[in-house]
């Protein structure tokens, strides 16, 4: 939500206070992120300019560009894939990305706690153990961390060197990225906002991204991250494929994640001649360079590879009217699909607000063994398959073929409840990254100080309750 919208909603004078602090945080933003236009719509192709005119018209790349401005595409699949597939955009900028100053390998130190190479024991930990982190810790106020400096790789697989795999992230900061600009050429990023909302610009425009809103920003793109307080969040980056809407089978047409529902950023520039850093992600390593003018300078572009938001309070859940707890799959927001079918490099699932209505049925998610990993975080509220101990900012990750499951007083509750129809509250929200790969812990995620280590403590209580006598 924009600072403008927040002010909107502002009706009585008890809240003019909450509408001054609104306000001074975004006069301390380097941009306006007031009434921000976007394109509605899942991967459509957008066609979008800044300035009247800017756009050429019945071709791409002609002599002379309208207003003298330099066209340039960026391709996200390769120029022979299918066309239902292909993805690329052109845009028209007032200097192509080209020109910088050549790349040098960042300070290993700024960085040190991004790893992707998962194909190496080095700075990894494996182990089959269910996990559950604590929320990881904000940045001292004394150590300006950016967005990018923030990020921490937890856990992966695979390597982008052979485009194979994922990686799983936190990012904490506290400080914007001002003339720092940043993308990676290694896969998309897709961004969950668990505290602090983000005023991200991109080189398609700008979008403000808040906790229970996502952000999906494809490999190759620079973008910048500005942030009024601390915040915090999670990041799956996949280094093959890209994500899209999930198939709905015998659901239909409707239902789930609508495609209407998700928002692009409209053109937007800015003619900026100061020094700018940019941060290149390659092959997990970070490599950096300088140039004389801002690479948010695209005044039109049209394409369909951009980066989008969506707000998961627009999710339509489907589920059991009946009888028996389905699936989590039914609650699959986005997915990144494998060369094999119905099997998920990334699939982006969350636990929203929704009626549990079935009969004679135990409602939370049941015991379970799986040929998936899956990381779990809590973006607000409570999980109905923990209850206490898993507070928002926690997050878990339940291994390939690890056993698990509700907790034994979540057992012990859901097994003798009467049931009734029962509103899970708006305030829960919860997600998963779920994927086909086994995932390897890096060292630093699981340090003592950041593991849970009583977290097997919540199924001890479990009992044998089999009647033989009866």
């Amino acid at each position: 939500m924009c600072i403008r919208d927040r002010v909107s909603t502002q009706s009585t004078w008890g809240h003019l206070f909450e509408v001054n602090i609104l306000m001074e945080k975004a006069s301390s933003l380097k941009r306006s992120y007031e009434n921000l236009a976007y394109l509605e719509g899942f991967g459509n192709h957008f066609a979008t300019e800044a300035k009247k005119g800017a756009l050429p018209v019945g071709q791409n790349s002609p002599q002379k560009c309208p207003y003298d401005l330099y066209a340039e595409q960026v391709s996200g699949t390769a120029f022979t894939v299918p066309r239902v597939s292909n993805q690329r955009t052109w845009l028209y900028r007032i200097q192509p990305a080209v020109k910088h100053l050549p790349f040098s390998k960042s300070a290993e130190a700024t960085y040190r706690y991004v790893k992707n190479d998962y194909m190496k024991k080095d700075g990894l930990n494996i182990t089959p153990n269910q996990t559950r982190w604590h929320a990881f810790p904000f940045p001292p106020k004394e150590q300006p961390t950016n967005f990018v400096e923030g990020l921490v790789s937890v856990c992966g697989a695979g390597d982008p060197t052979i485009r194979t795999g994922i990686s799983i992230y936190i990012y904490a900061c506290n400080t914007s990225m001002n003339n720092t600009a940043f993308c990676s050429a290694d896969g998309d990023f897709l961004i969950v906002p668990q505290t602090g909302t983000l005023y991200i610009v991109t080189e398609m425009g700008k979008m403000t991204v808040a906790p229970k809103e996502i952000a999906v920003i494809q490999r190759g793109i620079r973008f910048s991250v500005e942030i009024t307080e601390d915040s915090r969040g999670w990041v799956a980056e996949v280094f093959k494929g890209h994500l899209r809407l999930p198939d709905l089978g015998p659901i239909g047409a409707n239902g789930l994640a609508n495609p209407r529902d998700f928002e692009t950023p409209a053109a937007y520039f800015e003619e900026d001649s100061t020094e700018w850093k940019v941060i290149h992600k390659y092959q997990g390593e970070m490599f950096e360079c300088t140039q004389d003018h801002s690479p948010f300078d695209v005044v039109a572009w049209h394409g369909n590879y951009a980066p989008y938001r969506y707000s998961l309070d627009r999710f339509c859940p489907m589920n059991a009217v009946r009888y028996d707890h389905p699936d989590p799959s039914i609650f699959t927001v986005l997915t990144c699909p494998s060369d094999e079918p119905g099997v998920a490099v990334l699939d982006f699932v969350i636990f929203p607000p929704r009626w549990m209505v079935a009969e004679n049925t135990f409602r939370p998610p049941y015991y379970h063994r799986n040929c998936m990993s899956e990381y779990m975080g809590n973006i607000a509220g409570s999980y109905d398959g923990k209850g206490k101990g898993f507070e928002p900012g926690k997050s878990s990750l339940h291994s390939y073929m690890t056993p698990h499951g509700p907790s034994a007083v979540v057992f012990e509750k859901a097994s003798t409840v009467e049931l009734q129809p029962e509103r899970y509250s708006n305030d829960d929200l919860s997600f998963m990254f779920e994927t086909s790969f086994m995932l390897r812990g890096t060292t630093w995620a699981l340090d003592d100080q950041h593991v849970d280590k009583d977290y097997y403590h919540c199924w001890s209580k479990l009992r044998p309750l089999f009647k033989n006598n009866e």
